[in-house]
């Protein structure tokens, strides 16, 4: 049976990020993969309502599913899109991350979970394979979140990712189709994800440049100070991506690179089990909370200032 690839973008129709996804997809095609594409203007998409039904199901092993699955076409895309083998995603930057569409269709991807999902038979287990395209009219001083961001959106459908590309410098429509390397590039990523499909889940690893990023576990290019985290864990430095904790050391040619702590991996956000340890925390706060007359008591009492508060708004 052939592999199952979907792409995902939020770019302008015929234009870069749609161009750069249907190249790697045709790839794939070629590979022998069954392909699909869909880009997100096509669909309405509406913003998490932060009702937190999907997370105080799950603390309860429900699922609740999400109380806009009637409302819009999130649920119609992703019935379609936790059953693929490998998904690539692309979309533009705006204001150095990918574009508000692309970030309000995968913020709604907590209620579909699938590792929890998985765990209760609501869907089938599958190791899904995914891979990035950010494309932006500036150097990567001005996408300096788009992958970053991308990636972090990933983590809740538990997708491998195995190769990930910036485009730069090309802001008009089309205008990727003057550079011959950035269409190979997209090539490239094609062909990495169907490597990836083709190599035991087990075995499967980052395909793209080693050296790419700071971090050698998610190849992020951001890393912030540590500071303590719940139940008190820290690191000098963490990964913000992946939350890999570690710190900087000096190589013998004077350079710095960012070195995994022993422990460091004991939160990654790229496993199913270093995100179970903040749906333990989630647990426990939220949890804490809704079972404690008290503090819901003493939240009642004090809310009526707020709701009562009112400022002016436009005219």
């Amino acid at each position: 049976m052939a592999f199952q690839v979907m792409g995902v973008t939020a770019g302008r129709k015929n234009s870069n990020s749609e161009i750069l996804l249907k190249e790697a997809l045709l790839v794939c095609q070629e590979m022998g993969a069954e392909v699909r594409m869909i880009n997100l203007k096509d669909y309405n998409i509406i913003d998490c309502n932060g009702c937190t039904s999907c997370t105080m199901g799950m603390s309860m092993g429900k699922y609740t599913g999400c109380s806009l699955d009637d409302a819009d076409d999130k649920k119609k895309i992703m019935d379609v899109m936790l059953n693929q083998d490998a998904v690539i995603f692309s979309a533009p930057t705006y204001d150095l991350m990918p574009s508000s569409l692309f970030l309000k269709f995968m913020h709604r991807n907590l209620a579909y979970e699938s590792a929890f999902l998985t765990k209760i038979g609501a869907i089938e287990p599958r190791d899904r394979v995914g891979a990035l395209i950010a494309v932006g009219g500036s150097t990567r001083s001005w996408q300096s979140m788009a992958l970053e961001c991308m990636q972090a959106t990933t983590f809740t459908n538990s997708f491998k990712i195995v190769d990930m590309y910036m485009a730069t410098q090309v802001p008009a429509p089309g205008q990727v189709l003057l550079y011959d390397e950035k269409i190979a590039r997209a090539r490239e990523i094609g062909k990495n994800v169907m490597e990836a499909l083709n190599t035991k889940p087990e075995e499967r690893k980052w395909l793209g440049d080693p050296d790419y990023g700071w971090c050698p576990n998610c190849h992020s290019n951001s890393l912030c100070l540590g500071e303590p985290q719940w139940k008190g864990l820290q690191y000098p430095i963490e990964c913000t991506v992946c939350g890999a904790g570690g710190d900087l050391e000096r190589t013998p040619d004077g350079k710095w690179k960012f070195v995994i702590a022993a422990n460091g991996l004991e939160r990654d956000r790229t496993t199913e089990e270093g995100r179970g340890v903040h749906c333990d925390e989630i647990a426990e706060t939220q949890g804490g909370f809704f079972m404690d007359p008290k503090k819901r008591e003493e939240v009642a009492a004090k809310l009526p200032k707020y709701k009562e508060l009112k400022f002016p708004e436009l005219d």
